[in-house]
């Protein structure tokens, strides 16, 4: 492995990689089986909004996320890729960080083509390839091949206001595409069953099933469902669609599956993206008011009631103890549902953290990470070490007692020796961006930024100080920049990063391509 000119860190951060490589070799012989997995994964929970995270300045009670915690390991720096929603979930799903994708910022836009490429490896097709029956259930949001003609590729860009009326050129359009089938969806992608509404904010307003609309839309959304933070997009949807139901049949149809699967002699893996409590916040009849907080509180709690549900269904169908089940979010809580009220009234949604969803500081992709598996986990654990969503890919390798190809699991460390209780770190260093996709690269507890601000929607930050530099272990609010007092620090994360955009992986292993030119920021952005 040829290394650019860097300083020990990074050396030693190098060596601590291929001592892993060995550990997680060895740890091959000794691994568990094949448990059935439960990835539960919400929208937008922030880390303060969890009781078990936050309970000095955390008011929403959330008694089945803390159940988890209690029953399993809770990770006090666990990280998704991003600070919005699609990046974090391709990360996942692939073990690979995204912005080695075309993704360099942003989101999959309405009517977005696939971000994951046909032949690349998912948590799904990897458990398939092991005899797993596998589920996506909820919000998919990576694009999809929308089988719509360039002839009416105009319909569906309408961005249609007021009471919009559908017309007999919409109907017939709409007709002809949801009348198809929808490629390069979850079917496509490694689960042999896939329920959900995409986005739930997003046309089409309807359910999709396997590769079908439920229906075929016929009427232009409600616009009445475009206000408090509803639907963002007046759209095609079915006749009388409204948001409300869309949690409640997730958590049913999660249920169902659960208990239908059971029964068989495979395991599973369920994939639960959650639609909550991002917006719409379409809070139930039985749940409005139920925080005394507001809405997005309400939400919270009924988020956390659907994971009673999920845990529920595994305890019911007699495999809680063969099942390993996972919760996390994919970013942090977004400040427009009403962040600065609630923190008047004592709720504080990302805790301790600065920030919120869209930023490269913590608040923004610092979440919830908690590991329940009976006999392997210690109840009521915890851990402090550095993981990262794209671990999961590494980890259900590893628990399988297989190796992943080269151009699989590029940035995914396995956290089966910390589950099982070991001490030493599973990974030197990580990435994380902010929606714009300024990185936020962790080299043990300092954390390096190439920009001024947060690289999201809060705003904040010295402009004149064109990198951010903070030590996580003595300022996790990160109040103090420290880049002026730490050249050599910063030339060292500087180095790593540009060594692991290069050899396309952050793990042991040949080089592999990123998908296009990764942007570069900061001193390194004309490279």
């Amino acid at each position: 492995m040829n290394l650019p000119p860097t300083g020990k860190t990074v050396a030693a951060a190098i060596l601590a990689i291929l001592v892993l490589a060995v550990d997680a070799a060895l740890a091959l012989e000794t691994a568990p089986g094949h448990p059935n997995i439960v990835v539960i994964y919400a929208d937008d929970l922030g880390y303060g909004d969890v009781q078990s995270y936050n309970p000095e300045r955390g008011k929403i009670p959330t008694p089945h996320i803390d159940q988890l915690s209690s029953e399993g390991m809770r990770f006090t720096d666990g990280h998704s890729s991003s600070g919005v929603c699609t990046p974090s979930r391709y990360t996942l799903l692939t073990g690979r960080y995204h912005w080695r994708s075309r993704l360099q910022r942003g989101i999959t836009g309405l009517w977005g083509a696939p971000l994951i490429a046909e032949d690349r490896m998912t948590i799904g097709t990897l458990a398939q390839q092991q005899g797993y029956e596998t589920a996506c259930i909820g919000k998919w949001h990576l694009g999809w091949d929308w089988p719509i003609p360039e002839a009416t590729e105009a319909v569906f860009k309408e961005r249609p206001k007021g009471d919009a009326i559908a017309t007999d050129e919409h109907r017939a359009a709409w007709q002809e595409v949801f009348s198809q089938p929808i490629g390069g969806g979850p079917i496509t992608r490694g689960f042999d069953m896939y329920f959900g509404t995409d986005v739930p904010n997003w046309p089409p307003y309807c359910f999709i099933e396997q590769d079908r609309t439920v229906g075929i839309p016929g009427e232009f959304l409600s616009p009445d469902l475009l206000k408090k933070n509803q639907a963002s997009n007046q759209g095609p949807a079915l006749k009388g669609w409204t948001l409300e139901p869309i949690l409640p049949a997730l958590g049913d149809r999660a249920a169902k599956f659960i208990a239908e699967s059971a029964m068989k002699s495979d395991p599973f893996l369920l994939y639960l993206p959650l639609t909550s409590p991002h917006t719409p916040l379409s809070v139930n009849e039985g749940w409005i008011g139920k925080s005394g907080l507001g809405l997005y509180a309400d939400f919270v709690m009924e988020t956390d009631a659907i994971v009673g549900q999920v845990l529920d269904a595994i305890e019911k169908s007699g495999v809680a103890d063969e099942t390993m089940v996972i919760f996390t979010s994919d970013n942090g809580c977004a400040h427009y549902i009403g962040t600065k009220e609630l923190e008047e009234q004592g709720h504080f949604p990302s805790g301790p953290l600065r920030g919120y969803k869209s930023d490269t500081w913590e608040g923004g992709h610092r979440v919830p990470f908690i590991v329940r598996w009976p006999g392997i986990v210690e109840p009521g654990s915890l851990s402090e070490q550095l993981v990262h969503q794209a671990d999961l890919m590494a980890t259900f390798a590893d628990i399988f007692g297989i190796t992943l190809p080269a151009d699989a699991g590029e940035d995914s460390f396995s956290l089966l020796p910390v589950l099982k209780g070991e001490a030493a770190p599973i990974r030197a260093h990580s990435v994380s961006t902010s929606i714009s996709g300024v990185p936020s690269v962790r080299l043990g507890h300092w954390k390096y930024i190439p920009a001024s601000g947060s690289g999201g929607w809060t705003k904040g930050g010295d402009p004149s100080q064109i990198i951010q530099l903070y030590h996580l272990g003595n300022d996790l609010g990160e109040t103090t920049n420290l880049a002026s007092k730490n050249p050599e620090q910063v030339k060292e994360i500087q180095d790593l990063f540009e060594m692991l955009i290069t050899r396309g992986r952050s793990t042991p292993g040949p080089n592999q391509p990123n998908d296009v030119k990764v942007v570069r920021f900061g001193p390194t952005a004309s490279e």
